[in-house]
């Protein structure tokens, strides 16, 4: 079964910008990308492929604990109780600086060092 049934990839779909969230020794810690970089890169099944510039505390993150959250969010997209949607998705993730995935990412975004890939478990709407 798809983590990202049809409502979650339409905010996929629409989102202009995505917060991500991973667990720092400090606490939690966020940065963000942009959903058009998403949408060139990439929902394949369950991955998420976004490119990844600096990203060296997200990546110390993940190395530590590869636990990740993403929330996006879309007032295109109808929600429960009106205009705009938004979800929350659970899963693992990784900046990968070589092999096929970064290689993509740096082609598309010359900025990019690599990919941060984000393996969806689980989502749930909010909003």
């Amino acid at each position: 079964m798809s983590a990202i049934e049809p409502v979650i990839q339409e905010l996929l779909d629409n989102t202009e910008f995505l917060t991500i969230v991973t667990q720092g020794a400090d606490g939690p810690h966020l940065v963000g990308n942009w959903g058009d970089y998403l949408r060139r890169l990439g929902v394949e099944g369950n991955r998420l492929v976004l490119p990844a510039g600096y990203y060296h505390q997200t990546e110390q993150n993940l190395q530590r604990d590869n636990r990740v959250q993403v929330f996006v969010a879309a007032r295109a997209v109808r929600g429960s109780h009106g205009s705009g949607q938004g979800a929350v998705l659970r899963g693992t993730g990784a900046i990968v600086t070589e092999g096929a995935l970064a290689e993509r990412a740096k082609a598309a975004f010359p900025w990019a060092r690599g990919a941060l890939v984000i393996e969806v478990e689980a989502a749930a709407t909010q909003l």
